[in-house]
């Protein structure tokens, strides 16, 4: 998972230049290659490399066009398109570790990841079918470094050719690779936000099942809980996406910030639970929790920089969660083996959530003050030095988000 997060803004970088089909399908094939050539090492170190770099950077660039794909075919339900995509992972986390339970003692590990890989080759036909509406890298770096005609070079010799060939590749890299999206204040805020909350985020489904081996000992229903979590995750997928759609513009960071919180309550709730039963209502809660936090990250994306910069918000975040995320389950492993018990890490993972859900309220919060000190100043500079002119019809503009392939005024909502 860390991989797949921590090769985020490298993806956004090729979605932008390449676009979501050819991105998800080559990311996809290297998936595919990952998992069938570590079907076949024979070493712990080599598998880290097929499995943990081959397969997580290949499952990175084919899950982020997914997501930024959505948006060019979907606006007033948005919310709702991206719960209904993100809902099939729900339910391969039910059916996966039933499938793998039943198919690992016989078959063998190598045969295992052998039809795994099948599973990535399906996702690259998938992706195939892809059709972007917006046009590749649009809207991305500063203006006018968008591609159009060539400038004539105006100092002759190989010194003059060779310098152009550099100018043409750094305005290639900072076009693609910009960092654009944090000047937006509301952004910033946002994703520190969302990366200070994932570093207890992972903490429950990592530990989970070594606490129940510990708390419930000679129970054999572990996989209830996984089934419960994906379940339900499913299920707040649609529904919040679907509740999400109702609700306008950035008031939607609210339901992330409630979200959050009882993430965090329920991972403290955890050590507490003395009975497997009320282990299994946490699990729910958590993953009704998952479900509303994942599928208002795309929605909130594009309400904050539009459309022709969401591939670039959407990278970057997943890229700031990557290094909490990961090291999120370490430090509580370490806990457990000073403290010898769960307590302490669990109730601590519920922390970041907390903090994170507070820092995202301010975020609505943040953009009406920016708002109300725009109107007074674009007031001031221009009814009060012109004249008063005659009623006009009222330019077409739009609003973050409301950018549609068509629409020719691609920089309005910036």
């Amino acid at each position: 998972m860390g991989m797949i997060f921590f090769c985020s803004p490298v993806v956004s970088m090729f979605t932008d230049r390449f676009g979501c089909r050819k991105t998800a399908v080559s990311g996809a094939v290297v998936a595919f290659i990952g998992l069938l050539s570590t079907s076949f090492a024979n070493s712990l170190s080599l598998r880290y490399f097929t499995y943990g770099i081959l397969f997580g950077c290949g499952s990175s660039f084919a899950f982020q066009p997914s997501l930024v794909i959505l948006g060019h075919y979907f606006r007033q339900r948005l919310g709702l398109a991206n719960g209904v995509v993100t809902a099939g992972a729900s339910l391969f986390s039910m059916g996966l570790p039933v499938f793998l339970n039943k198919v690992v003692e016989p078959l063998g590990l190598s045969r295992t990841f052998q039809i795994l890989s099948l599973f990535m080759l399906v996702q690259a036909l998938l992706a195939l079918m892809f059709k972007p509406l917006l046009p590749a890298g649009g809207g991305m770096g500063p203006p006018g470094m968008g591609p159009g005609p060539a400038k004539p070079q105006t100092q002759p010799g190989a010194t003059a050719q060779e310098g152009s060939r550099w100018s043409r590749v750094l305005d290639g890299v900072r076009k693609y690779f910009n960092l654009r999206v944090f000047h937006i204040v509301t952004y910033r805020v946002w994703s520190f936000g969302v990366a200070t909350a994932v570093l207890g985020y992972f903490v429950p489904y990592v530990h989970l099942m070594n606490f129940v081996k510990e708390q419930f000992k000679g129970t054999q229903k572990e996989w209830v809980l996984l089934v419960c979590i994906g379940a339900s995750s499913g299920v707040g997928r649609l529904a919040f996406g679907k509740l999400g759609d109702l609700i306008p513009g950035l008031q939607k960071i609210y339901m992330q910030v409630v979200s959050f919180m009882a993430l965090g309550l329920m991972s403290m709730m955890i050590p507490q639970c003395l009975a497997f039963e009320g282990l299994v209502v946490v699990c729910v809660f958590l993953g009704l929790c998952d479900g509303c936090f994942l599928t208002m990250m795309a929605p909130i994306a594009f309400e904050l920089v539009g459309p022709m910069q969401a591939s670039q918000a959407i990278g970057y975040l997943l890229g700031l969660m990557s290094l909490p995320m990961t090291a999120g389950p370490p430090i509580a492993g370490l806990l457990h083996d000073y403290f010898g018990n769960y307590t302490v890490a669990f109730s601590l993972a519920g922390v970041p959530p907390i903090v994170g859900g507070v820092v995202l309220f301010f975020v609505p919060l943040i953009h009406r003050r920016l708002q109300a000190a725009a109107s007074p100043e674009e007031t001031s500079t221009t009814a009060h030095m012109l004249p008063t002119a005659p009623p006009v019809e009222e330019p077409k503009s739009c609003s973050n988000g409301d950018i549609l392939p068509g629409y020719t005024d691609v920089e309005t909502h910036i």
